[in-house]
């Protein structure tokens, strides 16, 4: 076939977007239960010095400890569930050939998906377990489900700003 009329069968939405959605669900869900099985709660295991750890914590709340109290799992449950609606429904109005959204897209369903998963499997929150800084400072602990919301809505921002702007 010549270059102009070959159409692969699924398009680079589809390519792009299922495989790194499961993949990135799969190693959450797996970094996590590994996280569960083999640390101790609140006592780092060291990785590279001090500077990044393995910690053991469950968050209740949201993003940076954002806490609503204790509405919030049933909260951050119906966010989470809303938000997947949109991000899907976006994915949907993605052009075809448009791989670099449908990562972007992909990532932060996964991301949000493997923090729901935790929410409705465990009242004792999300598993984070990513543990970085200094002894003067650290970071909030994470997980590859924050990682993949944190870079997808970075890399959206990033496509969004450089659209072209429609002509008004």
């Amino acid at each position: 076939m010549t270059g102009s009329s070959y159409s692969p069968r699924f398009p680079a939405r589809v390519r792009t977007f299922w495989p790194l959605f499961v993949s990135w669900v799969a190693v959450d869900f797996v970094t996590k239960r590994i996280a569960e099985d083999s640390l101790a709660l609140h006592v780092p295991r060291s990785v590279l010095g001090e500077f990044f750890r393995f910690t053991l914590t469950y968050n209740t709340g949201a993003a940076m400890n954002f806490s609503l109290g204790q509405s919030s799992r049933v909260a951050f449950t119906v966010i989470a569930t809303v938000m997947l609606f949109v991000i899907f429904r976006m994915y949907r109005e993605t052009d075809d050939r448009d791989g670099w959204q449908a990562a972007a897209l992909a990532l932060i369903a996964a991301g949000a998906l493997g923090n729901l998963l935790d929410r409705l499997r465990s009242a004792r929150g999300v598993v984070d377990f990513i543990d970085v800084g200094t002894s003067g400072w650290r970071f909030w602990t994470f997980n590859v489900a924050d990682m993949g919301v944190t870079v997808g809505a970075a890399l959206l921002a990033l496509l969004m700003w450089r659209q072209p702007r429609p002509p008004e």
